[in-house]
């Protein structure tokens, strides 16, 4: 469990191949040098880019974990190397300052927009028509590991599209300041929406 207060960005530094095909996923080394590491054992789960991760191993400021093939065809981020939002679980009588994230990524997104306004900037987001309609204005949305608020909700014919405040302190301690219009971004929904829509039926 995590969230989406991320504890400090890493890098991946290396992609391999987790076994002889393409459908055996892949093997990453993540630099984690303003990452605090403490306490971090084998198995222990780290959200990278916001999808709940295992770690196999450990070197000197780095580690290691294997990406299976459906985390690869669920998410975007975790198949080359550059810039990740790195997290630690969360434990029990830690503060909750985000909201309560799974680390299980529910889809892609894709920027539309994402400029400064004002001394902040705004980010849109088309989301698929499967998640749509779990997103609702002032509610939360996890984007790439970050708990963040929606602003508005715009329903349209491929779903609909959020616009999200990003103030320039997130922008400095996370990887959301790459981002550029067309890029995808994985999204975690609301978990607590899930339980209303199973409820409701």
């Amino acid at each position: 469990m995590f969230t989406g207060i991320i504890s400090g960005v890493g890098r991946i530094s290396e992609v391999k191949p987790a076994g002889a095909t393409a459908d055996d996923g892949v093997h990453l080394t993540i630099e984690a040098n303003n990452f605090d590491m403490s306490g971090i054992g084998l198995g222990d789960s780290i959200a990278v880019q916001g999808a709940c991760m295992t770690v196999v191993s450990q070197g000197q400021g780095t580690f290691q974990v294997d990406v299976s093939r459906e985390s690869l065809d669920k998410t975007t981020g975790l198949d080359a190397v550059g810039s990740v939002n790195l997290e630690r679980s969360l434990k029990l009588g830690d503060s909750l300052d985000g909201h309560l994230v799974s680390g299980h990524v529910d889809g892609m997104g894709q920027v539309t927009r994402f400029e400064e306004v004002g001394e902040s900037h705004e980010l849109r987001i088309q989301v698929p028509t499967e998640l749509s309609k779990y997103l609702a204005y002032k509610g939360s949305v996890t984007v790439n590991g970050v708990s963040l608020t929606v602003n508005s909700v715009d329903d349209n014919a491929n779903g609909c599209e959020i616009s999200i405040n990003i103030i320039p302190h997130t922008l400095q301690v996370t990887t959301l300041g790459q981002l550029k219009a067309g890029a995808k971004v994985n999204l975690e929904i609301d978990m607590i929406a899930r339980y209303v829509e199973r409820m409701l039926k």
